[in-house]
């Protein structure tokens, strides 16, 4: 028996894309409308493959939403799938347990949840697939959940669904924490993940799968990205790739050790930026952030007009591309042309502070203790502050990069001011 089906997470329906809405004249629309593009190019795969069901393995919705017309737009589109005879199970993940949405929606009669109280399975016969899983009843789920999963159905293809952290991958909160060997000793086929926003092929034997998110929603999560569809044939997997985005992020390096001046750094910026577009193998519209680095003699005229920089780069991307590139951001990595040895004793002092901040972005203490205080401090703040690149860093523990960015722009004024 042949069928396919398809493999997705981590949609976060209608989530704001962060960091390009914040600017004056950002395509607003677009972005709003990113995740909804995606979610229907998704369902438009499905269709066109014939597929013989859908998996969504959690993190549907993005957290306490109240907006209905969110719920009632996935509605609609699982009406699409069941007017070709589509099922589509799926399970809450974190985002999912803290949606208003979540607990309230009628959800149409071919969407099967599976329950928060304990693990269950949903059996097609026809397919002889059996699929195993269990939502999150509250949004951190500290339980290693894969013990309270019904043993596999002989005979049948068994597909786990779970939304997990999975042991050993730290860029993501703990939740439902699980080992690969717990997995596969369960004597399931496939597992469907989901949580990790990238791709991961944890196994093959058994398929351990997290399909990584369908549309990248801030510069952390760059390149493609889309579902998985799965191939079946006589029980045999074959997995493959979709992508499903409709605005793909990129980090651009633009090395300005040759240029002379301000104008020269921003004339190598868009030559990178032309070269970006020349290699792009689609039509996506792209936000990109753009890190000028090196030692150059620019140093002192990029410091000294940095509010200047950003519009002036975006001006350069709108010629080349118009409405289909757009820049997120514009970050100095950049320092003097001159070494420290020649820059004498003064710079040797700089790079001693230089020394003490790299330390301190590895003292796990003072990390841990920073967090307790920027914690408190940022509970005062609204939300729109909350959801910022830089809180979002600090509560995903990326608290070294945070330090290490403010540690850049500090060195740079310094060595500008020492100058």
């Amino acid at each position: 028996m042949s069928f396919k089906f398809l493999h997705v997470a981590d949609i976060h329906l209608d989530s704001p894309l962060r960091g390009l809405s914040a600017y004056e004249g950002a395509p607003a629309e677009r972005l709003r409308a990113a995740t909804r593009e995606a979610f229907v190019k998704i369902i438009d795969l499905a269709i066109e493959e014939d597929v013989a069901f859908l998996v969504i393995a959690g993190d549907l919705y993005d957290g306490d939403w109240r907006d209905y017309n969110t719920g009632l737009y996935f509605s609609n589109q699982m009406g699409r799938l069941r007017d070709k005879r589509i099922p589509v199970y799926l399970i809450d993940g974190n985002h999912d347990a803290a949606s208003v949405m979540t607990k309230a929606l009628q959800l149409p009669d071919n969407v099967h949840k599976f329950s928060s109280r304990k693990a269950e399975t949903f059996r097609i016969e026809e397919l002889q697939v059996a699929l195993h899983g269990r939502s999150f009843a509250k949004r951190a789920e500290e339980e290693n959940l894969v013990s309270s999963y019904p043993e596999p159905v002989p005979g049948w293809l068994n597909i786990g669904v779970l939304h997990t952290s999975l042991d050993g991958i730290s860029e993501h909160a703990t939740y439902a924490p699980c080992s690969q060997a717990q997995l596969q000793a369960k004597g399931y086929q496939y597992w469907a993940l989901g949580h990790v926003h990238e791709h991961r092929v944890v196994s093959e034997a058994p398929h351990i799968v997290f399909p990584g998110n369908p549309q990248g929603r801030h510069i952390r999560e760059t390149g493609p990205r889309g579902v998985v569809l799965a191939n079946v044939d006589d029980g045999e997997i074959r997995i493959e790739r979709r992508w499903t985005d409709v605005l793909r992020w990129h980090r651009m390096e633009a090395d300005v050790s040759e240029a002379g001046d301000f104008d020269e750094a921003v004339g190598e910026v868009r030559r990178q930026l032309e070269a970006l577009m020349d290699n792009q193998d689609d039509d996506l519209p792209a936000a990109v952030r753009v890190e000028l680095t090196g030692a150059t003699a620019a140093h002192g005229a990029l410091i000294a007009r940095e509010a200047h920089l950003r519009p002036d780069i975006l001006a350069q991307a709108v010629a080349l591309g118009g409405d289909s590139i757009w820049i997120e951001k514009v970050k100095l990595r950049i320092r003097p042309a001159l070494d420290a040895e020649a820059r004498g004793m003064e710079s040797g002092a700089l790079s001693d502070l230089e020394e003490l901040l790299a330390e301190a972005s590895k003292d796990d203490s003072f990390l841990a203790e920073l967090r307790t205080e920027l914690t408190e401090a940022t509970g005062r703040m609204d939300a729109e502050v909350r959801q910022s690149e830089e809180l979002a860093a600090m509560h995903d523990g990326r608290l070294d990069e945070l330090i290490a960015d403010a540690a850049s722009a500090l060195l740079a004024r310094l060595e500008t001011a020492e100058g």
